[in-house]
């Protein structure tokens, strides 16, 4: 293992991704692995929010339910302020027909029922590619961006949320479906005291092996090659472009799954060379927190990746990248 660079570690405590549903979540069991995780390190737990606008699809009400989200997270609310954890709260926008108004009322109760226990607020999710299920898909979500920020900033400033860093996140390759480069030249238009003034971080969605599998070790494409590709690029280009060279980069998700061609070793193995990667370029880019989707599997028997993305099986049997994360965050975390 490497020097400490000292990274604030996290992880996404639910299991579900997308539309990828599991049994319920067991708040004892999690606790348990997460305790263990973070050794009294400062450690951030990512949450998910929905907006599926005024009229949302009974279907898509089916797989997220934005009213019990707003009711209760996946643990109790003291559990996200004790133990030196922090809650990393994304607001998805994801109406099937643009919708500011509402949008801008939902950051408002988010912020009312949540503010008091945020410590990071992502407003919108991957607005830079159109994929399905992902805010980048949705009418309306550039304005969705730049309008929520400057309402969010508003909010908590007025509530006094002086604790809450505001950003929001982008998906990698930069390449990807054609290349973001008109999502860049459109955040650059925006006057700086109007959206870049109000960033504190950009999160980036980092799963260069996650859905196709990367280059063997050694060759063009493999997987620390494309990790450090996607930070460089990030911090190199797009951020400028945007005027937004100096504020923190987090990587907001993270991960590799294991499935009926990938064994838990390789899943702990891809995960060392990410980390590992990211920790060595992390000085020179700011980098300053990591996060790793996911606890556990939403459904360690289904085959697709989003149902085994997580270090635990859906029973919370630690697999292999367990051990692997817990070891790095021991050596890795600042304190």
């Amino acid at each position: 293992m490497r020097a400490n660079k000292g990274l604030t570690f996290g992880i996404y405590a639910a299991s579900q991704v997308g539309t990828s549903i599991g049994a319920p979540d067991e708040p004892t069991a999690i606790d348990k692995l997460i305790t263990a995780l973070q050794s009294g390190k400062p450690f951030v737990v990512r949450e998910y929010l929905h907006y599926l606008g005024a009229e949302p699809e009974p279907e898509r009400v089916a797989v997220v339910d934005p009213e019990r989200e707003l009711r209760t997270l996946t643990m109790p609310d003291e559990w996200y302020v004790t133990q030196r954890r922090q809650l990393d709260l994304v607001l998805s926008y994801l109406p099937t027909t643009a919708d500011i108004a509402g949008w801008l009322a939902f950051i408002d109760r988010a912020i009312h029922r949540y503010g008091p226990i945020t410590r990071f607020l992502q407003i919108t999710l991957e607005p830079n590619f159109a994929i399905p299920w992902i805010d980048g898909s949705s009418p309306g979500v550039l304005d969705a961006l730049t309008e929520g920020i400057a309402h969010a900033r508003r909010e908590l400033d007025r509530l006094g949320h002086n604790q809450v860093d505001l950003g929001f996140s982008v998906a990698e390759p930069p390449e990807w479906l054609g290349g973001d480069a008109d999502f860049w030249q459109h955040l650059a238009k925006i006057p700086t005291a109007e959206f870049a003034d109000l960033i504190d971080y950009v999160g980036l969605a980092l799963y260069p092996d996650a859905f196709s599998p990367a280059a063997p070790a050694g060759a063009p494409g493999n997987i620390i090659e494309l990790t450090e590709h996607a930070i460089r690029h990030l911090r190199e280009t797009s951020l400028p472009t945007a005027h937004l060279d100096s504020v923190a980069l987090h990587i907001a998700e993270n991960g590799t799954p294991t499935g009926p061609d990938r064994s838990p070793r390789r899943q702990a193995d891809g995960l060392e060379q990410m980390i590992e990667t990211i920790i060595d370029v992390a000085p020179g880019h700011n980098v300053t927190h990591y996060e790793l989707v996911g606890l556990r599997d939403a459904n360690s028997a289904a085959p697709e990746p989003t149902n085994q993305l997580g270090i635990a099986t859906d029973d919370y049997r630690p697999k292999p990248a367990f051990t692997l994360y817990q070891t790095l965050i021991d050596e890795h975390s600042v304190h």
